[in-house]
C-alpha cells in the first residue's frame, strides 16, 4: 500500500518516493527549502482537507513530525 504522505512529499519536492522516509527533513533533502515548505503546507491542507495553524506548521520539521501533526488532527495517513 502506498504511503499517501510520502507520495505527497515526493511529488511536491520532485524526488523519488523511495528516497524519503519519516526521518526526511530539510537537512536531508536538498529540494526541501523554504519555498518548497510553503508548497508542502498548501498541498497537505488541500489533500487532507484540513487547516494547519502556524504552530502546527512550525512543528512539521520532518515527514514523521508532519505525520504526527496530521494524526493529532485525526487525519488517517
Amino acid at each position: 500500500m502506498a504511503d499517501a504522505l510520502i507520495e505527497l512529499f515526493a511529488d511536491v519536492l520532485q524526488v523519488e518516493a523511495g528516497a524519503l522516509n519519516d526521518n526526511s527533513s530539510p537537512d536531508s533533502v536538498r529540494q526541501w527549502d523554504s519555498l518548497a515548505a510553503m508548497h508542502l503546507v498548501a498541498a497537505i491542507e488541500d489533500k487532507f482537507k484540513i487547516q494547519l495553524s502556524t504552530k502546527e506548521i512550525m512543528k512539521m520539521s520532518s515527514i514523521g513530525l508532519a505525520r504526527k501533526t496530521l494524526q493529532d488532527k485525526n487525519v488517517k495517513v
